[in-house]
C-alpha cells in the first residue's frame, strides 16, 4: 500500500498477523529497511517465542456494555467543561495522513515524558521522535489500528482536546477505505497527565477480527521501542535499527458497541533517580544504576543507545552504591564525555605557566594590533590621494560574487503517513496548512 510523506510515495508492507494475539518482544526479525539508514526491527508472524505480557510496564482492564466504568471512561467532547475541542481540518479531510500534535503536559509513555505526539487518520497515535515510513509498526496509542478514511464524509472527523490534565483524541464517525457502506466507527483514546491511558469506543458496526489487514495493519494496543547504531557489514557508516522491545495487544473481540479499556502505567526503573533507589525499590525489579549518566535503567528504554555506548552493564557489576559514594568505579567521569576520551583544557599549559609568560602575550598581542592599526591608516591614506584606485569593499564584493548560490533543502525521514505541519490557522474548523 501506499502513503504520502511531505508529498511523496511510500509502499508499507501490511502484517498478515492475526489481531488478538497478545505480545511482549524484543526481537530483531521482519527488516524492513528504511529511507535515512534506519532500519525497523518487528515481530515475526511466527509468534510461538513471544510469551503473554505479565504487565511489566501497564496493568489493564476491560469493561463491557453494563459496566458503569464504561461511560465514565468516555469523555463527552460536546460537554464544554472539559475544555476546548479542536477539529482536525487537514486530517478531517484526508487519508493516509498523520499531524503532529504539541502537549500541554509531560506524558509519561513507558517511563519517557513526551511533549509531542502525532495523530493519524487510521485510528492509532504514533508516539516516537522519530518519523520514517512505517508508523503503523512500533511505538503506538492504538485503540484500533484500521483504514479509516475520514475525507469519505463530511460526518467524518478526527478531534483532539488537550485540558492540562488529559489529552483526547476521537476519531467520529470514520469509515473503512473501500468498505464505506459497512457502517461508521466513532471511538476515542485518553491520555491522562498521571499515565493512564484509555480507550474508549462508541460505535463499531462489525467485528475486529473481519477488518483486512491486506492494504493497513489492524491493531488495538500499545507499542514502544529504542533505536540503536550498529556497524553495518556494507559500508563504514553505522545502521540505525528500531527494536520494539514491549507490546500490548488487547483482545479485540471484547471491542464492541459501549466498551473501553483502562491502562494504568506501572513503576519503571526510569523513575528512580538516586542508586539508593534504583537497587532497592520493590516497586520495580531488575534495575540496574549507571553511575556515569546518574541514571536507573533495565537497559530496555529508549536510552539504550546510551547505555551501550558508556557500558551501564559492565560498570554495575559486583558494584555498590556505597563504592560510588567513597570515590568508587567511574564515580567522577562526566557523563557529558564519552569515558574513552580525555578531558583536556586547552589554556591549561598557558595557566600553568609562570606569570612572566603570560605578561609577554599580553605585550605581544598589544603589539600586533598596533601594528595592524598603523598598516589600515596607511591605507586609507594612499586610497585618498590615488581615487582612481578600486575600493577594498567593492573588491571584497566582486570577490563574493564568484561563489555560487547554495540552496539546501530539508531531507527528514518518511513516515508512512504524510506528515502535517500546520502553518496557518483555523478557519471555521478548517485548518489552513502551507504545502510540506
Amino acid at each position: 500500500m501506499r502513503y504520502h510523506v511531505n508529498g511523496q510515495q511510500h509502499d508499507e508492507r501490511p502484517s498478515h498477523r492475526t489481531p488478538r494475539e497478545p505480545l511482549l518482544g524484543y526481537a530483531r526479525v521482519a527488516r524492513e529497511v528504511l529511507g535515512g539508514g534506519l532500519t525497523i526491527n518487528t515481530l515475526p508472524d511466527n509468534m510461538t517465542h513471544l510469551v503473554e505480557d505479565a504487565g511489566r510496564y501497564y496493568s489493564w482492564r476491560s469493561f463491557g456494555p453494563d459496566d458503569q466504568r464504561t461511560d465514565e471512561l468516555w469523555v463527552d467532547l460536546n460537554d464544554l467543561e472539559h475544555g476546548q475541542v479542536r477539529m482536525h481540518g487537514i486530517l478531517s479531510n484526508t487519508h493516509r495522513q498523520a499531524a503532529k500534535v504539541a502537549l500541554s503536559f509531560d506524558f509519561p509513555f513507558y517511563g519517557h515524558y513526551l511533549r509531542q505526539i502525532t495523530i493519524a487518520t487510521g485510528g492509532f497515535i504514533f508516539m516516537g521522535e522519530v518519523t520514517h515510513r512505517m508508523l503503523t509498526a512500533t511505538q503506538y496509542i492504538a485503540p484500533l489500528m484500521a483504514n479509516f478514511d475520514p475525507s469519505f464524509s463530511k460526518e467524518s472527523t478526527v478531534q483532539y482536546l488537550d485540558n492540562g490534565e488529559v489529552f483526547v483524541v476521537q476519531w467520529e464517525r470514520v469509515r473503512l477505505h473501500g468498505r464505506e457502506a459497512e457502517g461508521a466507527y466513532t471511538f476515542q483514546a485518553a491520555l491522562h497527565l498521571t499515565g493512564t491511558i484509555t480507550f474508549s469506543y462508541r460505535d463499531i458496526p462489525l467485528p475486529v477480527e473481519v477488518i483486512s489487514s491486506t492494504e493497513h495493519q489492524v491493531k488495538a494496543g500499545l507499542s514502544d521501542a529504542f533505536m540503536v547504531n550498529l556497524p553495518s557489514p556494507q559500508s563504514s557508516d553505522a545502521q540505525r535499527r528500531l527494536y520494539e522491545y514491549h507490546r500490548v495487544d488487547i483482545d479485540t473481540t471484547k471491542i464492541t458497541n459501549n466498551s473501553a479499556f483502562e491502562f494504568t502505567a506501572l513503576p519503571t526503573c526510569l523513575q528512580h533517580d538516586s542508586c539508593e533507589l534504583c537497587l532497592s525499590s520493590n516497586l520495580t525489579s531488575g534495575c540496574t544504576w549507571c553511575n556515569v549518566l546518574q541514571r536507573c535503567s533495565d537497559g530496555m528504554d529508549r536510552h539504550r543507545q546510551e547505555w551501550l555506548d558508556y557500558a551501564c552493564s559492565e560498570e554495575a557489576k559486583d558494584v555498590t552504591c556505597e563504592d560510588y559514594s567513597k570515590g568508587g568505579p567511574d564515580s567522577s567521569i562526566d557523563p557529558s564525555v564519552p569515558s574513552d576520551f580525555e578531558v583536556t583544557t586547552p589554556l591549561g599549559p598557558l595557566l600553568e605557566g609562570p606569570a612572566t609568560e603570560t605578561h609577554t602575550g599580553v605585550i605581544a598581542g598589544v603589539v600586533a594590533a598596533l601594528v595592524l592599526l598603523l598598516a589600515l591608516t596607511l591605507l586609507a591614506l594612499y586610497i585618498n590621494s590615488h581615487p582612481s584606485a578600486a575600493s577594498p569593499l567593492n573588491i571584497l564584493q566582486r570577490r563574493n560574487s564568484y561563489w555560487p548560490s547554495m540552496k539546501f533543502r530539508k531531507q527528514g525521514f518518511h513516515s508512512s503517513y504524510a506528515e502535517v505541519e500546520v502553518e496557518g490557522h483555523e478557519k471555521e474548523g478548517i485548518m489552513e496548512a502551507g504545502q510540506c
